[in-house]
């Protein structure tokens, strides 16, 4: 029997059906984009009405794409951490409903863990024991997993996250919302060797890391101190390209350095790697070019299960097959959580 997954953490409101081996019978994601984008950036409050409007027509459309009842449902799974305390309610309440109404068991779902299961998703083989990656636009964590569920959390920001860098960036350079992709394309035109930007924590021992620094360097790139305005400022397209591939390989020689540090203190045979900023194309090759120098094999997420999305709440199997249900009074766990 089928299981419902349900995304609501942030701005994209999903749901899925999956069957009980992992095949995906049908999946709807609503994106906020537009509505954020005179702000710069998600308003929670904006992204949790925006979710009431849509829970509930994503859940009919992935049933309806499954061919799939209720009554069909073996179990209804729901992201109860981390997120937004707003966006993540309307789905918790949505799943808590839905589980009395069809009498379903609930399934809650860390969010974190869900973005590596995406990398499982895609492979035809175990990907476990295995060093995890999360580079996504609020957390930056490493882990090292011995199964799906059972994972220990090595290290993490201490600060920004990769992505909340990049779309500062964008904001910075004007680049529009979400800030994140269009730094990466115009990177595509720039010279990453222009601005010599730190490597914060890239040789401290251990798997911190740190991103305001960089942040703060890009920012006295494009203006001097104490210019708060950043309107006025001009600067030609090639300046903004150079800026840009230079920032991101500071990102990109971070994140690959330590992971690869991850893999050969655990000895290690994989890496996985999930999270909206996991579908950058730079951070791929770069991953894939140390897989190959290394000798570890690699696995990310496809590009469609990079940004959030609910088929990757097939985690929720792995749950159900150790008999870890939730209870109807489940409550959500919000804000940036590090540790877990």
């Amino acid at each position: 029997m089928p299981i419902l997954t349900i995304e609501s953490t942030c701005d994209e409101t999903a749901a899925a059906v999956i069957s009980d081996d992992g095949n995906v019978l049908g999946d709807c994601v609503a994106t906020q984009e537009t509505l954020h984008e005179r702000f710069g950036g998600v308003v929670p409050e904006v992204a949790a009405r925006a979710h009431v409007e849509r829970i509930l027509p994503v859940i009919d459309t992935a049933l309806q794409k499954a061919g799939v009842r209720g009554a069909d449902l073996d179990a209804i799974a729901v992201a109860d951490r981390p997120g937004l305390a707003g966006s993540l309610l309307v789905g918790v309440v949505a799943a808590k409903t839905l589980a009395v109404a069809w009498k379903k068991p609930l399934v809650a779902i860390n969010h974190l863990h869900a973005h590596l299961y995406a990398c499982q998703m895609a492979s035809d083989v175990s990907v476990y024991p295995c060093i995890g990656l999360v580079v996504s636009g609020g957390h930056t964590s490493l882990y090292h997993c011995t199964s799906p569920l059972d994972l220990e959390y090595l290290g993490g920001t201490i600060d920004d996250a990769a992505g909340e860098a990049f779309d500062k960036v964008g904001a910075m350079l004007n680049l529009g919302f979400p800030g994140g992709p269009a730094v990466s394309r115009l990177a595509a035109q720039g010279d990453p060797k222009a601005h010599a930007y730190p490597r914060s924590m890239l040789k401290e021992p251990g798997y911190r890391f740190s991103f305001s620094g960089l942040k703060t360097a890009v920012r006295y790139s494009i203006a001097p101190p104490g210019v708060k305005d950043f309107s006025n400022i001009q600067l030609s397209d090639q300046a903004k390209a150079d800026i840009c591939a230079s920032f991101q390989a500071a990102v990109v020689d971070v994140l690959v350095a330590k992971s690869v540090r991850a893999v050969k203190a655990y000895d290690a045979g994989h890496l996985i790697v999930g999270g909206g900023v996991a579908a950058n194309p730079v951070l791929r090759t770069g991953l894939q070019t140390a897989a190959e120098k290394n000798g570890f094999d690699l696995v990310i997420a496809p590009m469609n299960l990079c940004t959030d999305n609910a088929v990757m709440g097939a985690i929720a199997l792995e749950k159900i097959r150790r008999g870890q249900f939730a209870p109807l009074d489940l409550d959500i766990t919000a804000g940036l959580q590090r540790g877990f």
